[in-house]
């Protein structure tokens, strides 16, 4: 057998599965703190509530998976934490502040952002969340672009409202799989919102944190364009997990994307990864054909650059607008090329998210209480 890596290490891991959940602990985000190296594997198994079922039966079940997969030679060293604590909402959580935020039941925030306006942030961010319900995932969708939601065209449910429940909480509307909350719900699209920066904050921190998303493995947040106070303020407001940064490749958009992954860094908050949007055009009648109408590469150059991971590159083609437009996103269509590297990109942004996730600490569990 050859010494193990960090991807076969996960990949032994995802066999792994919760018998209440169903779900692999990779998915769930049970590893953390993993070490590989020299024939010697160490991780911390994080349980949220040490009562679970399966808390006393996992250490073994992971040293028996990765025998399997990796010899019996491998070294197996996993030590469990499980403890919990209930905190005020003023405490900071790596750097954010933590405000009313989603509750209970959301593994991974995922921030979809831009330095700049005009490059397909929100297409990326809604074929993003299709393609993750189509692999499986439960995943939700909010639109906090208060000044331009385009969520309710991009998926057909311009005229729906949510409804609240018994406990006064909004029930997200659904379709394609996705639970969708967007501020083009709550106002009149035809009218413009002007807003000041405290006001979107206050709307942002409301309208997710009094949500009822249920269990979600992505809960995406398509953010507005810019790196300015409100973009700053959405982030440090709501515990994100990552962020993707999208882009096209001419350098006017590259300098902004630049500026999007500095944001990022400056709250700690990982980039997950960089998408080229409107990387080149092919003419449908010739498929074949790619023609770099904005530069080439320039987004790749820039992720290999800054060390962040490059999820991928989508064409400029006309069937992803009109698809946008008439409320399907382009992953809805199986026969579509574009819809096969959506898929790509989506699965690599998993990939990312699991390999942040088992590095990280295993990060004692918050309540979310009222603050004042």
């Amino acid at each position: 057998m050859s010494q193990p890596t960090f991807s076969s290490v996960l990949d032994a891991l995802r066999s792994v599965v919760d018998p209440v959940s169903g779900k692999d602990l990779v998915r769930l985000g049970w590893i953390r703190e993993l070490q590989v190296s020299d024939g010697r594997v160490r991780f911390t198994l994080w349980l949220e509530d040490p009562t679970h079922v399966f808390a006393s039966e996992a250490p073994e079940a992971c040293r028996q998976a990765l025998k399997e997969a990796l010899g019996e030679t491998v070294q197996v060293d996993v030590s469990s934490d499980s403890e919990m604590i209930g905190l005020g909402a003023d405490l900071s959580i790596d750097g954010q502040e933590a405000g009313s935020a989603p509750g209970d039941g959301i593994a991974n925030i995922i921030a979809v952002a831009s330095g700049k306006g005009g490059v397909g942030k929100s297409t990326v961010a809604s074929n993003l969340a299709v393609s993750l319900a189509q692999q499986g995932y439960d995943v939700g969708l909010v639109d906090v672009d208060i000044y331009g939601p385009s969520v309710p065209t991009m998926f057909g449910v311009e005229n729906a409202k949510p409804r609240v429940n018994e406990h006064r909480r909004i029930l997200p509307v659904e379709k394609y799989g996705v639970k969708l909350l967007s501020m083009g719900f709550l106002v009149d699209q035809d009218k413009a919102v002007i807003w000041r920066g405290p006001m979107v904050t206050s709307a942002v921190r409301q309208f997710l944190g009094d949500t009822e998303w249920g269990t979600l493995d992505f809960l995406i947040m398509d953010l507005p364009p810019g790196t300015g106070d409100i973009q700053l303020t959405i982030v440090q407001t709501v515990p994100i997990n990552g962020a993707v940064i999208v882009s096209t490749p001419q350098r006017v958009a590259l300098a902004d994307a630049r500026k999007g992954v500095s944001m990022f860094e400056q709250v700690n908050v990982p980039v997950l990864g960089i998408v080229e949007n409107m990387a080149y055009f092919t003419p449908p009648e010739l498929p074949e054909n790619k023609y770099y109408l904005f530069g080439q590469g320039g987004a790749r150059a820039l992720a290999e650059e800054l060390d962040v991971p490059f999820l991928g590159e989508l064409p400029l083609v006309q069937a992803i607008r009109e698809n946008a437009d008439d409320g399907t996103p382009i992953v809805t269509d199986s026969s579509s090329s574009a819809s096969n590297l959506f898929s790509g990109i989506s699965e690599g942004l998993v990939r990312s998210v699991e390999e942040r996730n088992a590095v990280r600490p295993a990060t004692r569990k918050i309540d979310i209480l009222h603050g004042k």
